[in-house]
């Protein structure tokens, strides 16, 4: 995966706050109005895809768009109101449990009868099916690790040495080749997919853009930091069981050994990570600020929500035969 210096190309837009983020970004013109925020889908592919577009300005940024617009107040005043309406979204819509022990029990336990994507991968899925994931998952996969990197400045102690520790690995543990980033993009190539950063963020769904935003906002939040923990948790336990489904359907489909090796990798290393997340991260943080124990439930449960509803716009999709993009995916 070759590194663009300019960043992606900038998105078309969905709606007119989209539009008007798209807009300013590359001419200065005006920002959108708090009332057309606050009127807005908090969920909906506008919304999501203007909150992407403010919070990717703290990544690679975007091709033709000045450095300085990361630090524009009237962007960053339109991001906090964008914000408030995704968050008190997810409050509003997550079911959360009454401890960090319950919500840690449930995600240990893998259901008898699963029906997730993952399983209707690795039982049924074609080809096209693993391109259109791999697509949308490409919006954060190419990236890996980057969201969650914003909480260690916010951590210290054990929870701050731990997750250093798991960062380090997703990073390659010092080996270019093992960066988690380019085996994804390894993955891509062989089912045929543009490599190339951001390339993916015009088809990608709402539901799937709500996945990493949810991650960039926790991140990039001092006092979301307990649940940016949780979140981090809920991907880590959850992740090596639904890799090893994945693993499965990438060669039950032959998709290719660099498209298997991203999933096995996976299946073993966050069979690690989840113990180092759980004991150490979740532990040192809670040991040095008790108080922060509901947010870390709030960031593992909100987790699931975000997740349960990407699932469920994909599965549905697929289960009608329809594509669950907005246009084919590039090759």
């Amino acid at each position: 995966m070759a590194y663009d210096h300019e960043g992606p190309q900038l998105p078309s837009a969905r709606g007119p706050l989209s539009a008007a983020v798209r807009e300013y970004l590359l001419t200065g013109g005006g920002l959108p109005s708090a009332e057309a925020v606050a009127a807005a889908d908090p969920y909906g592919d506008d919304l999501q895809l203007a909150l992407y577009q403010c919070y990717e300005l703290h990544y690679r940024g975007f091709a033709g768009v000045p450095p300085d617009r990361e630090w524009d107040p009237g962007l960053l005043g339109l991001r906090a109101a964008l914000e408030h309406r995704f968050l008190a979204a997810l409050r509003a819509g997550t079911e959360v449990h009454d401890s960090v022990e319950d919500a840690v029990g449930e995600l240990l336990v893998e259901p008898a009868d699963g029906e997730g994507v993952t399983h209707f991968l690795r039982d049924e899925g074609e080809l096209w099916h693993l391109r259109e994931y791999a697509a949308q998952r490409s919006l954060y996969h190419l990236k890996e690790a980057d969201p969650h990197a914003w909480v260690l400045p916010r951590l210290w102690g054990r929870a701050k040495a731990a997750m250093a520790a798991v960062e380090f690995d997703e990073y390659g543990g010092g080996r270019a080749d093992r960066v988690h980033a380019g085996l994804f993009a390894d993955l891509m190539a062989d089912l045929g997919l543009d490599t190339t950063y951001g390339r993916h963020l015009d088809t990608a769904c709402a539901e799937c853009l709500a996945t990493v935003n949810m991650m960039s906002l926790f991140g990039l939040h001092r006092a979301l930091r307990g649940a940016l923990v949780g979140h981090f948790a809920a991907v880590e336990i959850t992740s090596s069981p639904g890799s090893r489904r994945l693993a499965e359907a990438m060669r039950r489909t032959g998709a290719g050994p660099a498209a298997e090796r991203f999933y096995d990798e996976h299946v073993e290393a966050d069979a690690v990570h989840e113990q180092v997340v759980r004991h150490e991260v979740i532990g040192g943080l809670l040991e040095q600020e008790p108080e922060l124990a509901p947010d870390v439930v709030f960031g593992i449960d909100a987790t699931g929500h975000v997740e349960e509803r990407f699932a469920a716009r994909l599965l549905t999709d697929w289960r009608a035969g329809r594509s669950s993009l907005h246009a084919p995916p590039s090759s």
